[in-house]
Formats: C-alpha cells, sequence, structure tokens
C-alpha cells in the first residue's frame, strides 16, 4: 500500500465518522424534542443516543424487512434513527424511574418547605445586597 492510498483511507474513515457524529447528534436531538419533560444527559450523551438510535432503528427494519434497503445517511434512514434514540431514551427513563415517580404527602411537604427556605434565603441576600 502506497502512502497516498493510506492518507485517502484515513481520510475517507474520518469523513465517514465525521458524518455519523453530526447525523447521530441530529437524531438524537429530534428524538429529545419528540418526548416530552426533562432530557437527561449534555451534548455528547444526545450524539451517542442518536448513533445508537440509528444503529437500532436502521437494524430493526433491515431485520423485519429484509429486501428494505436503508442507508442511515438518508431520509427513511433519519426517521429510522428517530425512532430508535427516541427508543433508547425512553427504556432509559422507564428504567430509571423518571417516568413514573410516586410522591408521598411527606415528600410534597418537605420540596415544598425547601422552597420557601430558599426563597427566603433570596430575599435576605438581595436586603443585604441592597444595603451593602
Amino acid at each position: 500500500m502506497s502512502e497516498t492510498e493510506i492518507i485517502e483511507i484515513v481520510k475517507a474513515s474520518l469523513n465517514e465518522l465525521l458524518r455519523w457524529v453530526g447525523f447521530g447528534t441530529l437524531a438524537g436531538l429530534a428524538a429529545k424534542a419528540i418526548m416530552p419533560g426533562r432530557d437527561p444527559g449534555g451534548a455528547v450523551a444526545t450524539m451517542l443516543m442518536g448513533i445508537g438510535g440509528s444503529v437500532i432503528g436502521c437494524g430493526t427494519v433491515m431485520f423485519f424487512w429484509r429486501t428494505a434497503s436503508i442507508d442511515p445517511i438518508s431520509g427513511k434512514g433519519f426517521i429510522a434513527a428517530t425512532l430508535g434514540a427516541f427508543t433508547l431514551l425512553f427504556f432509559y427513563r422507564l428504567l430509571s424511574g423518571s417516568f413514573f415517580r410516586e410522591s408521598s404527602v411527606h415528600e410534597d411537604n418537605l420540596i415544598h418547605r425547601a422552597r420557601r427556605r430558599r426563597r427566603r434565603r433570596r430575599m435576605v441576600e438581595d436586603v443585604v445586597r441592597d444595603v451593602a
């Protein structure tokens, strides 16, 4: 293998990697936009969720429809990747317990008291800041 061939292979690999990163980020953002509520994770988690969703979504389409030809970086692939990322996000929330959280009266009272304390602290800080 010559040096120019190796450079071309590296360039093609880096281009493919950047396409997957960009595509995964878009698919993860679309899944987070569809799912209501607070979303766990930041930019890296969104990107990884999109890439994983692409693998799951496109793999599922190719498993059930063997004659289907789907490229992850296409319109159909984007829909499949978004649905796959949505599925990952759904199961993450389901298994982490953030979907169905039971609260008792005691927990609600504790939360209410903590909020009241924070408000009082802010009021005192504002008065101290105005005096100083």
